[in-house]
Order: C-alpha cells, then sequence, then structure tokens
C-alpha cells in the first residue's frame, strides 16, 4: 500500500526527471519560414549564406529557407493571405507590399525597429513603406536608381564630353550628344550606328520615376483621396521620348519593343552608344557576359529641374497572421544588418538602403561603374504612385497601354494625357469614395 508520504516523494522525483525535458521543449528555437525572391547565382548565394550566419548565432529560432519566383509572388502571397498559410518573413517590394499592408495582411513593424536600423536605413527608402497612419509594413534593404551605360571608344570617337557627378548633362546636352552619335554610314537612310536605346515594352514604372525630375508627379493629393493629372510637367519626358525616335530619330527604333536586356547585342556591337535609363543592375550583364575588351562606362543621371528619382524599395515583411512576430523581427534585424546588407546588395547588383554600407569601399570603387551608379543613390525618393491606392490596376488597364501606344506613334501626346485622366481616374474612383 502507498502512503501518502510515498506518493509524494514518488511525485517529486516524476517532476524531477519530466521537467529538464519539458523545459527544453520549452525553450527550443522556433522554426520561421524565410520566402526569398533572389534568382541570380551571386544572389542567391549571398542570401543563403547570410541565412545560415543568422541561424548560426539565434538560440531563439531557425529559418528555413524557400525560394519562390517574382514572377508568381504575388499569387503565391495573395493565396497565402487568403488562406492564412503564410511564410513568417518574406521577401517583396515595396508598392505591392504597402497595398497588402492597407488590407490588413501585414504587421505594422514601427514599434519593433530597432533604433540603429532606423536612423542607419535612408529617409527616402522608409517612405516608401510608410504608410500615412505611421504604420510600416515592411523593412527596406534593397533599391536601384535607373544609370545609363555608355560604349567609351564611341564617345572618344565623337569628341562627346563625358558628364560628371560635379557637372552632369541636362536632358537637352543628352539629346545632343544622341543627336552626334547616331551615323547613317552608308546614306541609305537608315543609321548603323544609334546614339540611344531605350527598352521601353513595358515603359510605366521607367516614365513615372524618371518625370519626377521634371517635376511631374502624375498622381496628385486631393483631400483623402488621389488623383491623375497630366500637365506640362508628365509630358516633358514624352515628349523628348517622341523626338528622339520620331523627329531626330537619336533613339533606336528597335527599343519601342524591347526590353532592356535584350538590348545588349546591340550595346556590344557598336549598333547602340548608349543605354538610357536602365537599371543599375544591368552592369552585372556586362560585366559578366560582355565582350572582354568591351569599354563602357557610367553616366550620371541627367538633370532636368532636378535629378531626382523614383524608386521602390524591396523588402522584408511579417504577415499579420504569423505566429512567432518577435522572432521574425530578430531574423530582421540580423538579414538587413550593415554587414548583410551590403553583402546582399553586392550579390545583386543593387545598393543597400543603409548609409553605412553604401559608404563601404566595394561601392566606392571605380570598377564596373561603381562610384558613379552609387552616387545615383542620393537622387531616390519614393514616387507618389507608390502609395496610391488601386495603383496596379490603373498601370495595367490604362498606363501601360497608353503609354505603348503613345511610343508607337499611334496617338498623340494631348490624347495620351486626356486618356490617362479620364479612364485612369474613373477607377481610382472605385477606390476612394
Amino acid at each position: 500500500m502507498q502512503t501518502p508520504k510515498k506518493i509524494a516523494l514518488m511525485t517529486a522525483a516524476l517532476l524531477v526527471t519530466v521537467q529538464p525535458a519539458a523545459l527544453a521543449q520549452n525553450n527550443a528555437p522556433v522554426k520561421l519560414r524565410f520566402v526569398s525572391l533572389a534568382w541570380q547565382t551571386q544572389a542567391i548565394a549571398a542570401v543563403k549564406t547570410a541565412v545560415a550566419g543568422c541561424n548560426a548565432q539565434s538560440k531563439s529560432y531557425q529559418v528555413d529557407y524557400q525560394q519562390v519566383s517574382w514572377d508568381s509572388v504575388q499569387d503565391y502571397l495573395t493565396t497565402s493571405f487568403e488562406a492564412k498559410s503564410v511564410p513568417d518573413i518574406f521577401h517583396y517590394e515595396s508598392t505591392p507590399v504597402m497595398e497588402f499592408g492597407a488590407r490588413g495582411y501585414l504587421t505594422d513593424l514601427s514599434k519593433m525597429i530597432p533604433a540603429e536600423m532606423k536612423k542607419d536605413v535612408a529617409k527616402g527608402a522608409w517612405q516608401t513603406v510608410t504608410a500615412d497612419n505611421g504604420n510600416i509594413y515592411g523593412v527596406p534593404f534593397l533599391w536601384e536608381s535607373l544609370i545609363t551605360l555608355y560604349n567609351k571608344d564611341l564617345f572618344k570617337a565623337a569628341g562627346i564630353r563625358v558628364p560628371t557627378v560635379a557637372k552632369p548633362w541636362s536632358w537637352t546636352e543628352f539629346q545632343q550628344a544622341s543627336k552626334k552619335l547616331t551615323i547613317d554610314k552608308n546614306g541609305d537612310g537608315t543609321p548603323e550606328q544609334y546614339g540611344s536605346a531605350f527598352g521601353l515594352r513595358s515603359p510605366t514604372n521607367r516614365i513615372l520615376n524618371l518625370a519626377l525630375g521634371f517635376g511631374g508627379n502624375y498622381f496628385y493629393k486631393s483631400g483623402n483621396k488621389y488623383v491623375i493629372k497630366v500637365g506640362d510637367k508628365e509630358k516633358a519626358l514624352l515628349k523628348i521620348l517622341l523626338d528622339m525616335h520620331y523627329a531626330d530619330k537619336s533613339a533606336a527604333p528597335d527599343g519601342l519593343t524591347a526590353q532592356s536586356p535584350e538590348l545588349f547585342a546591340g550595346f556590344f556591337s557598336g549598333k547602340f552608344a548608349m543605354l538610357p535609363g536602365i537599371g543599375v543592375w544591368a552592369r552585372q550583364t556586362i560585366a559578366e557576359s560582355g565582350p572582354k575588351n568591351f569599354n563602357w562606362g557610367v553616366l550620371p543621371p541627367m538633370k532636368a529641374l532636378s535629378q531626382a528619382q523614383g524608386s521602390a524599395t524591396q523588402t522584408l515583411s511579417i504577415p499579420a497572421s504569423s505566429t512567432h512576430k518577435k522572432e521574425a523581427m530578430q531574423f530582421i534585424n540580423c538579414l538587413a544588418n550593415r554587414t548583410n546588407d551590403g553583402k546582399l546588395a553586392a550579390g545583386d547588383w543593387l545598393f543597400p538602403t543603409r548609409t553605412s554600407s553604401l559608404k563601404g569601399s566595394y561601392f566606392q570603387s571605380p570598377n564596373n561603374g561603381w562610384k558613379t551608379a552609387s552616387e545615383s543613390a542620393k537622387y531616390l525618393t519614393m514616387a507618389p504612385f507608390q502609395e496610391v491606392s488601386g495603383f496596379t490596376e490603373v498601370k495595367s488597364k490604362v498606363l501601360t497601354p497608353t503609354f505603348q501606344q503613345l511610343l508607337a506613334n499611334r496617338i498623340t501626346l494631348d490624347d495620351a494625357a486626356k486618356q490617362i485622366e479620364q479612364q485612369g481616374n474613373d477607377i481610382l474612383a472605385k477606390y476612394y469614395k
């Protein structure tokens, strides 16, 4: 027969035996799932190395890496949010992230971000992820500018002054140089060499971002809503593109239906002297795939009223339905720390949003145009379209098809402006009631 005393002693012994195992289980690191959009070999390696480093130093979490493509991530996330089967952290870009945040799908990080990170990341980058009410829906860690790549040998042969950071070109000077670099060698009316080639198959983001330098915002706040206006400031860049393609013909027609990467062959062969308005990432293609003796460089942004450019940021966000928000934020703090931010940016040939990382020797080197390219980061800012509800629909249904019609010379500039205003504002009216 078990006496009360014996029962008490046996219970105590059992507790001594069980408690350490239970405690060990309770203190085990939580499992986090991180969705990455890195797609280039060098970028994937940089992300995986950073994730492994964060896992090695953390006792509170362990991260499983999941690869998703840029082409499918929008549908993937939409389905995940609706099914409430979400990753704990995901990589995306600021414009759609802000739309997800407005719909209640994301965690507000404003009170979770360390003061050091808040201070070090560029102010313009924070603007891309901050709602009007102060909610922050992602940590911006990468961004890019639009640069101009040029053929140094063709510039030298034509006697063209190379603009510098201290003395950049105006857009008029750029047009003059492009015209001088356009050469019809056999006199048949078709140039064998063009001054410029723009990749304009998908023109909308490039036009909206570069228009900021002319003071053209396209989207303007009116009370609590946004409206579209296409005035002289918005038309300025469009007029330049039309003049270069159809008046002086210094821009190659090839670019009207091409994406930027499709123009590299012509750039390497000397058919195009410049590739204006191309993403800073494009330098990787030249450095790794271009002809060995190809003599190329990077020009600073052209100046209109200013050299301002709009830029979305690549972001790290936490879904509202994540059950491990604290640990997810700890991982973001590690993945986007000063050292990792620089390595991730270098792997993608982009800029780190951390100002301390951008000052590093890698980004200030003249090799592969890094120093000139990095100087352009100071002109980056948030374009108004990035915080417009319904922008995605306006872009797909109005802006892109209208810009394509205009650049194909099928409609006039004034008709394009009217079409954008009328049809665009009809769509926005559904989002701002």
